[in-house]
């Protein structure tokens, strides 16, 4: 992959590092956190369901991501939700070194703009060790997707995983790398 005119991976050492060193008071710049993987999920419940074909989705996630995506499968059969052992139940996909930092800076600076009626990410979806996730309802939001070529809209799961350890250093972290989170807003009472 070539450099985009934006190296996030540059920034995040150069600028990025130095300041959560200096904001979380850490003295090793290898303590700093920093997001290990991205991972990308897509259920394929209404296209079982349904009994479609669901290799749109896979070419859709490999056009996202630039990687071939891993169609998980079903461990065993469960009868209330109508699965049988050694289904596909969805499509996923890790991304790790350049091509995460190249899906990052596309993330926050493409397709969250993107997203309809989008008024920021919410800052309470952390898991409690720093990893964040976000889904999103409509595939058609990223730039390499055709609208007009989309049969079936369908959601996309993003997860962030970092090594912050606490929702608090992650939030940090993601904040430096330009996440648009919300604003919490103060109530006014009235008297």
């Amino acid at each position: 992959m070539s450099a985009t005119p934006f190296d996030i991976q540059e920034h995040y050492k150069s600028k990025i590092v130095p300041e959560l060193k200096k904001e979380l008071n850490i003295k090793n710049p290898n303590a700093v956190p920093k997001i290990t993987k991205i991972t990308l999920n897509i259920g394929l419940g209404s296209f079982i369901s349904a009994k479609k074909d669901y290799t749109e989705v896979v070419e859709n996630l490999a056009n996202i991501t630039g990687q071939k995506p891993v169609v998980t499968k079903s461990r065993k059969s469960i009868s209330n939700f109508k699965i049988r052992e050694n289904q596909a139940v969805g499509v996923m996909v890790t991304l790790r070194g350049r091509r995460m930092y190249s899906f990052l800076n596309k993330l926050v600076h493409i397709t969250f703009p993107r997203v309809r009626d989008f008024r920021g990410i919410n800052p309470k979806a952390f898991d409690g060790h720093g990893n964040y996730s976000v889904g999103l309802k409509e595939n058609i939001v990223f730039p390499e997707i055709n609208p007009d070529n989309v049969d079936r809209i369908h959601g996309v799961q993003v997860t962030i995983i970092t090594n912050a350890g606490d929702d608090e250093k992650g939030f940090k972290l993601l904040k430096a790398f330009g996440f648009p989170f919300q604003v919490k807003k103060e109530s006014k009472k009235k008297k």
